[in-house]
């Protein structure tokens, strides 16, 4: 027998789902440390804590007409958000007679929950570092974490085929989540960029304990099919991802270079618009990262 035909007679490989478990764990520890950053640059530092502080009284200056519908929202957010998750969690239980999968996504919502609540409430504090502002630690945000939460239990749930779309639909609403807590003077954005960070790191390890613990719907269909929307989705989160990082980054070394070229820093609100695109940015970057790490660990049946 020759080479080409001892390779055709072998039985096609099945890659199994989270076949990298390394690239979870990895990617749950730079959520960790990002949230550690964040703490740091936006809490612990002087310069930090002023960008952040500005940002978040220019937003009154910036939105007022928001924030009586952005008010309603946030009222109905917490509510909203359990809803949504213990919908999905029932009806994939129903459908697919399995308790397990629920229970893992259950767990990486009150992990979340749980952890931001912790590191609020006893473990972080903000220090006085001569900047005007509330002397009690906000951050990570309550409410983000929540919706984003929500959020990724449907995720987790969804089947490969489906779970392009939730990242770009669940994505948009924990995104839009964040951005109503910051226009409304709930949080900063960097409480904001916290909880999205606290979310992602439960949600990779969640996600692993549930690819391997319930393989069985976490393949895609043979053969290659249903996989064209995995860059369209991508994309979708890409774009306005980057975009808006680029947009934070940009208004925010205008507004510390003193130029008035444009105009100044307080007539354009430039603290509030960067911290916005950073709220954007970062939660569309780390929908479009899920969507593409759970669509490249999903089970192959035949590679």
């Amino acid at each position: 027998m020759n080479t080409r035909n001892l390779l055709n007679s072998r039985a096609p490989i099945q890659r199994p789902p989270a076949h990298n478990i390394a690239m979870f764990l990895f990617g749950a520890l730079l959520c960790a440390a990002g949230v550690a950053v964040t703490y740091w640059a936006f809490v612990r530092t002087t310069t930090g804590q002023l960008a952040d502080e500005t940002a978040w009284r220019e937003a009154e200056v910036a939105a007022p007409a928001a924030q009586l519908p952005v008010l309603a929202f946030l009222d109905e957010l917490p509510m909203l958000s359990v809803f949504i998750a213990g919908a999905v969690m029932l009806i994939v239980t129903i459908r697919r007679r399995r308790l397990a999968p629920a229970v893992i996504a259950l767990g990486t919502f009150a992990a979340a929950n749980i952890t931001s609540q912790l590191l609020k409430r006893l473990f972080l504090d903000r220090p006085d570092r001569g900047v005007a502002t509330l002397d009690f630690n906000s951050l990570p945000s309550g409410h983000t974490t929540l919706a984003a939460s929500a959020a990724a239990v449907v995720f987790l749930l969804a089947s490969p085929r489906w779970r392009p779309a939730v990242a770009a639909v669940g994505g948009s609403y924990a995104v839009l989540a964040g951005a109503a807590t910051f226009v409304n003077l709930w949080h900063r954005p960097a409480d904001v960029v916290a909880s999205f960070l606290v979310v992602g790191a439960w949600t990779l390890i969640g996600g692993l304990v549930m690819m391997r613990t319930a393989p069985d719907w976490n393949y895609w269909p043979p053969g290659g099919r249903r996989r064209g929307g995995v860059q369209i989705f991508a994309a979708v989160c890409w774009i306005p991802g980057l975009l808006a990082l680029l947009m934070s980054v940009g208004t925010y070394v205008y507004a510390i270079s003193g130029t008035t070229i444009l105009g100044s820093s307080g007539t354009l609100q430039l603290y509030f618009w960067s911290g916005l695109g950073l709220i954007v940015g970062v939660g569309y970057v780390l929908s479009a990262l899920a969507c593409a790490l759970f669509s490249m660990q999903a089970g192959d049946p035949a590679r």
